[in-house]
């Protein structure tokens, strides 16, 4: 048997069609939620520095637009507060953990779905296994023999061992596709968290003790008054 015998399949019973759904349905999952991952992460801090900066010269709706044409949650969460760059500090730390309970379920999506396929699939193997064996049985006992003979017992047999091993061949890929995707989350979900508390930190102390220059521009494009210029009356 030199590459894969497509035969096989037919070989292993209405159970070998199951798991070939399932290996089916796990690789356009597991390459659609890599696809995803990959775009949601981005070099946090770089991304967080080039925010500072713009900040720093005072031009919030610039910053904005940076976040709003940046994908991934790191990106929203720091929308999140820029939204509310004249909030006090608890307002804006419900604006960024809401826009963090937006933003994560939606990473973690489907990983669900490939965790299952991963279990599941050793169990359809058994029960694949499980049926083979019982036709062995079946075509020994019906076959009217005193002994078991090898064309009796061979079908069966075989039967089982194929899809037992294509439940393994399928369980064991998407276990490690499921860690390897979680993993991934857990990354991008420690640069949000960093990243919120990060870009919190700036804009309560730095930019507004910051004073100086140019007034600060709100979320709305209108500049705000400077509190360390007096106000005509």
């Amino acid at each position: 048997m030199g590459a894969f015998d497509f035969s096989l399949l037919a070989q292993g019973g209405p159970m070998m069609i199951v798991l070939l759904v399932m290996a089916v349905a796990g690789v356009v999952l597991f390459v659609e939620r890599l696809l995803f991952l990959h775009r949601g992460q981005i070099r946090s801090t770089s991304f967080v520095d080039g925010i500072k900066n713009i900040l720093a010269k005072r031009r919030v709706m610039e910053a904005l637009t940076v976040c709003e044409e940046t994908p991934g949650p790191v990106a929203a969460v720091t929308k999140a507060a820029l939204l509310n760059v004249h909030a006090d500090a608890d307002k804006m730390r419900f604006a960024v953990q809401e826009a963090g309970i937006i933003e994560i379920p939606a990473l973690e999506r489907r990983l669900g779905s490939i965790a299952a396929i991963a279990q599941i699939a050793p169990l359809v193997g058994l029960l694949g296994t499980l049926l083979g064996m019982a036709t062995t049985f079946h075509a020994f006992m019906t076959s009217g023999a005193e002994y078991a003979t090898a064309s009796a017992l061979s079908e069966g047999m075989w039967r089982a061992l194929l899809v037992s091993i294509g439940g393994l061949t399928i369980a064991i890929p998407a276990h490690l596709g499921y860690h390897f995707l979680s993993g991934r989350v857990r990354a991008i979900v420690r640069d949000v968290e960093w990243a919120g508390n990060e870009i919190m930190r700036f804009l309560q102390t730095d930019y507004r003790d910051g004073g100086g220059e140019a007034a600060p521009e709100s979320p709305t494009g209108e500049a705000q008054p400077n509190p360390s210029e007096p106000q005509a009356d």
